[in-house]
């Protein structure tokens, strides 16, 4: 008989069945939310054979275009220990009878014990808490039961996901019991914006600036940045510091902190961008900055670079493998020295240049078909395995 293809294999197991993959996608629209969109959008390229059951949020407008997927409305709470949630999330799961599910956070349901695939993203929210405005004894009480679910669900997983080796040797580093079931699955930057630039409210046309974007978590480092532009003034009287994100609570707290520390006339939080506005941001600053201290892959880099911006790029975690040769690095605790690496390409045609092109180059070797593809043997693999 000849050797059965990986479809193959997916067609013929349970007496002829296909077999059944459930895909918990209720963060598709947070802000962590792109992996999940661009898998499922993906999936759908490379296998129309395996039968999945998509977990939406109730009011999620998407919709497959591909009939071996079905969106099933998902009304349980993330990131719950309310006994409702939990149980119900469970029993919801049960009723799928799902050969095997794919959460791609670390918060699951405590009883469900089935075979689940998990994809841990990052190590931040246990290296960086962020109370927020949650009282501090429900904060830490929330944590401790963060933390119970991030190392419990990669111990029950049949598998593991990690979006950079750095976060798979971090994992493994941290918990003996992950070598072996753990493949990376590299994301991907989006093509260049489509739309129209448009030029957002408040920005001059003729404006020399610096720019970050994202959100204002404190493992993002943004006053540091600010700090590091400070600096800059110095030498560059006329550049300024847009920084776009959801303005939220850790945004407005940056405000605070740029009115106590700088000149507010030069640095600015634009808050949300459209990517119309965003477009336009990318194609006129002078630096791209990414100072973070901890990311599980760095899309925003990326993003960047296929714009035709140079980047300046914190040397912590996993951003020396994503943006490879193709930045310009600093010590992210160090505002001296992110004012050091901006400088360098402010003040060198040649290195501006290079940057732009290497970046071309990198953001080449990713690609989210093929990300969908090795998930894809992930999950054969595990159900093979059953």
């Amino acid at each position: 008989m000849d050797k059965l293809t990986t479809k193959d294999k997916r067609q013929k197991t349970h007496d002829g069945k296909a077999r059944h993959v459930v895909i918990d996608a209720r963060i598709r629209r947070s802000s962590t939310g792109r992996y999940i969109d661009r898998l499922l959008e993906h999936l759908q390229d490379v296998d129309n054979d395996t039968s999945y059951t998509v977990l939406m949020q109730p009011d999620d407008p998407w919709q497959p275009k591909n009939s071996n997927f079905t969106v099933v409305p998902c009304k349980y709470a993330q990131f719950s220990f309310n006994p409702v949630d939990q149980f119900g999330f469970a029993r919801q799961l049960y009723k799928l009878k799902a050969d095997v599910v794919h959460f791609p956070m670390n918060q699951q349901p405590l009883l469900y014990f089935k075979p689940v695939i998990t994809t841990t993203m990052d190590f931040t929210m246990l290296r960086y808490t962020r109370a927020g405005k949650t009282p501090v004894p429900i904060f830490w009480l929330k944590m401790a039961g963060y933390r119970f679910l991030f190392r419990s669900s990669n111990k029950k997983s049949k598998a593991i996901i990690t979006i950079t080796d750095y976060v798979k040797n971090e994992l493994e580093q941290t918990y003996g019991f992950t070598k072996g079931k753990i493949t990376t699955t590299l994301c991907a930057s989006e093509p260049p914006i489509k739309d129209a630039a448009v030029q957002p409210k408040g920005v001059v046309k003729n404006d020399k600036y610096l720019f970050a974007v994202g959100s204002g978590f404190p493992h993002k480092n943004l006053q540091n940045l600010v700090l590091a532009h400070k600096i800059l003034l110095a030498k560059y009287p006329d550049l300024k510091l847009f920084m776009a994100g959801k303005k939220e609570y850790y945004y407005n707290q940056l405000d605070t902190y740029i009115e106590q520390n700088t000149n507010t006339t030069m640095v600015r939080t634009l808050g949300f961008v459209t990517d119309s506005e965003l477009k336009w941001l990318y194609e006129h600053t002078s630096v791209y900055v990414f100072p973070s201290f901890s990311e599980g892959f760095g899309l925003p880099a990326l993003e960047a670079m296929v714009h035709g911006v140079p980047v300046a790029s914190s040397n912590a975690t996993c951003l020396p493998e994503v943006c490879g040769d193709a930045a310009n690095y600093f010590d992210p605790s160090s505002p001296a020295d992110i004012a050091r690496a901006i400088e360098e390409i402010l003040s060198s045609q040649k290195l501006r240049q290079d940057l732009i092109k290497k970046g071309h180059e990198q953001v080449k070797k990713f690609s989210w078909q093929r990300m969908a593809a090795q998930t894809l043997q992930v999950y054969d693999s595990v159900v093979d395995s059953l």
